[in-house]
C-alpha cells in the first residue's frame, strides 16, 4: 500500500477510525468496567460507545454523582448497570478491578479519575491484573497524511524500559495488531536518532539486538527493522537516500520509541501538528484497559472503545476471562 499523503494522490482522506468502529459493531458487544465516570467526557465515551453497540457498559464509583453527570448533560443511563463505591477514586478502581476477577468484564475503562489511579488497582501485585507479560501503552494514531494507522508505543508507562521490558512492549503491540484485525505480520520499527549501530547512542544497540531478538523467536508475528530514525522508518523516499533496504523502512506500522519522553512527544506532535487522532490502550495486563483523556475528541474515545472490544472478541477464543 502506498504511503504518499492522501492530498499528494488527489484523494481525501479516509477515516481508518470509521472503519475500526463499524468492525466493532461487528462483533458481540464487550462487557465493559468503566471506573468513575463522574464527568461528561468520560460519561459521554462509555454511554456512546455503547449506544454504538461496541460495548456494555457497568458504570462504577459514587451513584449519585454519575447520575448527576448524566441528568446535567442528557445522557441516558438507563441501560447500564451502576455499582455504587461512595467512597474515594481508588475505591472505584479497586471494585472495577475486583469485577474483572469476577468474570464480569472484558475490558476497562478509565473515568473521570487520574490515570495513576486506575494503574495503581491494575498493576498491584495482589488482586491486580498482572500477567507474566510486561504491562505497555499503544496510542493508536490516525494520521491523515499516512496510509495506515501507526501505533506508537510506549509513550505512556514505561520511563525508560530496559532490553526485557522492550521485547514485551514490541509482543504486546504486535498481539493488538494481529488481534484487533489491523492486518497481519505488522512492519515494526525501532526508533532512534540515527539508523546506525553506534556505541555513542544506546538505544540503536537495544534496536540490534531487538532485531536479533525476532530472528530468534523470541518477538513472534511481525517484521522488525531498526535502528531506523523517524523519517526513513515512514518515508520511502528518504530511505531509499539513505540507501536502506527492507520491508519495513518507509512504510512502517508500529513505531518502538527508544523512552516515554520521546514517545510522548512524537504522539502529541503528531496530534497537534499532523491534525491525528489518538486512541489509547493499555496492554500485558489480564484484560485491554482503555486509558481516555479529556482532551480526547469523541470519535477518539469511541476508537479507544472498539480498538479493546475487538481485541478482547479475539481473545475470547483463546484466553476466556474466568471468574475468580
Amino acid at each position: 500500500m502506498s504511503t504518499k499523503p492522501a492530498a499528494a494522490m488527489g484523494t481525501q482522506p479516509v477515516s481508518k477510525y470509521d472503519k475500526l468502529i463499524a468492525a466493532a459493531k461487528g462483533v458481540p458487544t464487550v462487557s465493559t468496567v468503566v471506573v468513575h465516570p463522574c464527568d461528561e467526557s468520560s460519561l459521554r465515551g462509555a454511554i456512546e460507545s455503547a449506544e454504538a453497540g461496541i460495548i456494555k457498559a457497568i458504570l462504577v464509583g459514587p451513584a449519585s454523582r454519575i447520575r448527576d453527570a448524566a441528568a446535567k448533560h442528557n445522557l441516558n443511563i438507563s441501560g447500564c448497570e451502576i455499582v455504587d463505591t461512595p467512597n474515594t477514586e481508588a475505591d472505584a478502581a479497586t471494585k472495577g478491578v475486583e469485577l474483572i476477577h469476577q468474570g464480569k468484564g472484558e475490558v476497562l475503562m478509565k473515568g473521570s479519575l487520574h490515570t495513576d489511579e486506575i494503574m495503581r488497582a491494575v498493576t498491584a501485585k495482589v488482586g491486580g491484573l498482572r500477567t507474566d507479560r510486561r504491562i505497555s501503552h499503544v496510542f493508536v494514531m490516525d494520521v491523515p497524511a499516512y496510509a495506515d494507522t501507526v501505533f506508537v508505543t510506549d509513550a505512556a508507562i514505561n520511563i525508560a524500559p530496559d532490553l526485557d521490558a522492550k521485547r514485551d512492549i514490541i509482543q504486546n503491540a504486535v498481539d493488538l495488531f494481529n488481534q484487533a484485525g489491523f492486518g497481519t505480520t505488522p512492519r515494526v520499527a525501532i526508533l532512534s536518532a540515527v539508523e546506525t549501530v553506534t556505541s555513542k547512542i544506546p538505544s540503536t544497540i537495544e534496536a540490534a539486538a531487538l532485531c536479533k531478538m525476532a530472528d530468534r523467536k523470541q518477538i513472534t508475528g511481525a517484521l522488525l527493522d531498526g535502528p531506523l530514525a523517524f523519517d526513513n522508518a515512514i518515508d520511502l523516499e528518504a530511505a531509499r537516500i539513505k540507501g536502506i533496504k527492507s520491508e519495513v523502512a518507509g512504510r512502517a506500522q508500529i513505531l518502538v520509541v527508544p523512552d516515554l519522553e520521546s514517545g510522548n512527544m512524537l504522539a502529541k506532535n503528531l496530534t497537534y501538528f499532523a491534525k491525528a487522532d489518538g486512541a489509547g490502550v493499555v496492554l500485558g495486563a489480564r484484560v485491554p484497559v482503555v486509558l481516555t483523556s479529556r482532551a480526547d475528541s469523541p470519535r477518539s474515545r469511541m476508537a479507544s472503545a472498539a480498538i479493546a472490544a475487538l481485541q478482547a472478541n479475539a481473545r475470547r477464543k483463546t484466553t476466556p476471562i474466568a471468574a475468580a
